[in-house]
């Protein structure tokens, strides 16, 4: 845990007095607690995507802060083409959840081709907000702040969606465009279901989550 000795002006959100960053914790939309796991499933040109998140039992200092380690592993076909981890933290006061980048090993053919989209929060970079604890209508926020590198923006588009998934189906969900610098043309949206998190990244659905046993 890390505490903040002054307040922060993030992204033209002021969060008054000291933040309290921990490693382990859940908002309503965002859970951040080890051996949680959450698998989706999608199908592109080339085939069939799964992606499965865990939330790691490990943490990362990232610019001297702890921040807990979250696993994507990507595979198209059943064969692994990329796998990141991503480094967060909760805020104790707000309850927002921050993003501190990530390193990425991009794969064909099994290896190791590069690492493209890779970013830390250390030097010019800054920490992004990935989860606000409280989501109002019209709400923008960048959750990745890497110039050149990755410079993804949220606006919440509602909070009161209702989707079925292999998953099972869930109301009140907040549906969010997402956008970026690099690419200002391109629209992404996101679906995030309380007490669940992710439910919809683009093409990807929810097909499984739960602990892992």
């Amino acid at each position: 845990m890390c505490t903040a000795k002054r307040s922060e002006r993030i992204y033209g959100i002021i969060y008054a007095g000291s933040c309290t960053y921990e490693t382990t914790g859940r908002n309503n939309f965002f859970i951040l607690e080890p051996g949680y796991q959450l698998t989706f499933e999608g199908v592109d040109k080339k085939g069939t995507i799964t992606l499965v998140i865990t939330v790691l039992n490990e943490t990362r200092k990232i610019n001297g802060v702890e921040t807990r380690v979250v696993e994507e592993h990507e595979m198209l076909n059943g064969k692994t083409i990329e796998i990141s981890r991503n480094f967060f933290v909760l805020c104790k006061q707000s309850g927002s959840v921050f993003y501190f980048g990530e390193v990425v090993d991009n794969y064909k053919d099994g290896k190791i081709v590069d690492h493209e989209s890779a970013w830390l929060a250390e030097g010019g970079n800054k920490p992004g907000i990935m989860m606000p604890s409280l989501l109002l209508i019209g709400s923008r926020f960048y959750n990745e702040i890497a110039p050149g590198v990755a410079m993804d923006r949220l606006e919440v588009i509602s909070t009161t969606e209702t989707v079925t998934t292999p998953a099972g189906t869930f109301s009140n969900c907040a549906k969010m465009e997402e956008t970026t610098l690099i690419e200002p043309k391109v629209r992404d949206y996101e679906v995030y279901a309380p007490g669940i998190g992710l439910l919809k990244d683009s093409d990807l659905i929810l097909t499984k989550f739960g602990d892992i046993k």
